[in-house]
C-alpha cells in the first residue's frame, strides 16, 4: 500500500519524549504512530490486535487512550487550549 503524508502538531516536551522512547525502543515515532492505529483500526473491525510494540508503558497507554474513547470519557481540547 502507498503511504502519505500527515502532518500532526505536538507539544514540544510531548515530541521530545516521542522521539526519545521511539530511539530507545529502536523504532521510529511514525511507525508507533502506525501501530497505534493499526491497533486501533483492527478493533473497531473487530480483528485481532496484535501488540506490536512489546514496551508495557507504550501497551497500556495505547489501552488507556482506547478505553477512554470507548466509554466517552476522553477529555478533548481545541488546538488553541493546547496550543496558546
Amino acid at each position: 500500500m502507498a503511504k502519505t503524508r500527515l502532518n500532526v502538531s505536538l507539544d514540544q516536551d510531548l515530541a521530545e519524549f516521542a522521539k526519545v522512547f521511539a530511539a530507545e525502543n529502536r523504532t521510529s515515532v511514525a511507525d508507533m504512530v502506525t501501530q497505534y492505529l493499526l491497533a486501533l483500526k483492527r478493533r473497531v473491525e473487530g480483528e485481532y490486535a496484535e501488540q506490536i510494540l512489546a514496551h508495557p508503558a507504550f501497551y497500556a497507554a495505547m489501552e488507556d487512550a482506547q478505553e477512554k474513547l470507548r466509554a466517552g470519557t476522553a477529555r478533548w481540547h481545541s488546538y488553541d487550549e493546547v496550543f496558546d
